[in-house]
């Protein structure tokens, strides 16, 4: 049962999961009390974050918070079940054509870009929505298609679905999964607003000037607004292009996709105390999931991810986690594992890593089932996907998630 949390001069909220950073449960302190907030939710895969943490959900009224939305704007997953056996993982030759497939039809680092350029119509659309989206349009151009880094991911693996979910029957796929935002025109876009939004709240102590917020009847609340959606789209042609590519390269058939998006806002209709009204729902790390929102969540480059049906959890402002959540820094992770001991755990699990860093082995999240098992009133499995053959941005890259 999910653990409610009551504080005068706070809008009060609960708290999924337990054994939580004391430091992720005060940065959602903080957000409950500004006085734009209307209601809020802590998913069981948080962890600190800048201004919201990871995993948090905040619905404002009349406002949005860039850093509620985060860096990497709608960031999201997208699954594609394949029309090729599963037992092409099991061999060391169609190993090796899955992996060119990855190497050559994605890229990955912070500034990886296609030397001829990926095309989508979401080029098309209007760029002139906010002075930064307008300068970064060409950049945005070059990085179609690409993956970026910090904890985005391409991999192919083992889909295992246990009940027929829309046109998809029942029984053992070989998957695409893939993970990544809005690359460096998304982080422009927070960068430059969350330095406006601060500037107008310099009322707010320095330690939550990353909650500062921008009033959506504003002009810069209006450009933000349409940014974000904007990398909405953006976000969402660069995996389509991913897994397009992809299933071209190999030759096959897509025959089913799921995907779901996190570090957005949406507007939505909730009743938090005064009778339905249209809020502001921030979820950073957070994913919808409302009566009948299909969604996935992914545990580790060593363990499985879920393909859920959400059942909008009464207090989640109908959401669930996005993911496992770190359980460590990244600059820690560096210093506590070695890609000996690493590897070999892989190796047992049937794991093999393509590329990736140190500072996104398994050891760095938390137990997926634990986490599963803290929001089962918020989601219900459906199918489950292993994980067998992972590509990260290598060892050194900076991550930009």
């Amino acid at each position: 049962m999910p653990l409610e949390h009551n504080q005068p001069g706070r809008v009060s909220w609960k708290q999924w999961g337990t054994d939580l950073e004391p430091d992720s449960i005060r940065q959602m302190q903080n957000a409950c009390a500004l006085p734009v907030a209307a209601a809020a939710a802590l998913m069981p895969d948080a962890h600190v974050g800048y201004g919201l943490p990871i995993g948090g959900v905040l619905a404002t009224r009349g406002a949005v918070i860039p850093y509620a939305v985060g860096v990497d704007i709608a960031c999201r997953v997208k699954l594609s079940v394949l029309d090729l056996p599963a037992t092409e993982l099991g061999t060391e030759q169609g190993r090796k054509r899955l992996t060119r497939a990855i190497e050559e039809e994605t890229k990955f680092g912070v500034g990886g870009e296609f030397a001829r350029r990926r095309t989508h119509d979401v080029m098309d659309r209007d760029w002139s929505v906010s002075p930064v989206t307008q300068r970064l349009k060409d950049k945005a151009a070059a990085q179609l298609g690409t993956s970026g880094s910090g904890n985005h991911f391409v991999e192919f693996g083992t889909f295992t679905l246990t009940e027929k979910t829309e046109d998809l029957e029942p029984g053992t796929y070989l998957a695409l999964l893939s993970h990544s935002g809005s690359r460096g025109t998304g982080a422009g876009v927070c960068d430059f607003y969350s330095k406006l939004a601060m500037g107008q709240r310099t009322e707010l102590p320095k330690d939550l000037s990353r909650l500062a917020w921008l009033d959506l009847d504003s002009q810069e609340g209006r450009e933000y607004w349409d940014a974000m959606n904007l990398m909405g789209h953006y976000a969402s042609a660069n995996h389509a292009l991913i897994h397009k590519h992809i299933a071209k390269h190999l030759g096959v058939r897509v025959i089913s996709t799921f995907e779901n998006h996190h570090n957005f806002a949406w507007k939505e209709t909730h009743d938090v105390g005064r009778g339905p009204e249209e809020l502001i729902v921030h979820r950073k790390g957070a994913t919808p999931a409302g009566p009948g929102v299909l969604g996935f969540i992914p545990g580790s480059m060593a363990s499985p991810g879920f393909l859920v049906l959400g059942k909008g959890g009464a207090g989640s402002l109908d959401s669930s986690s996005h993911g496992a959540g770190r359980v460590m820094s990244r600059t820690k992770a560096r210093a506590t594992f070695a890609w000996g001991n690493v590897r070999k755990d892989l190796k047992e699990k049937g794991v093999e890593v393509i590329s990736a860093g140190l500072d996104e082995v398994p050891g760095v999240y938390k137990d997926i089932h634990t986490v599963m098992a803290a929001q089962q009133d918020l989601v219900e499995p459906l199918g489950r996907f292993d994980p067998k053959l992972v590509k990260m941005a290598p060892e050194g890259e900076k991550a930009e998630d």
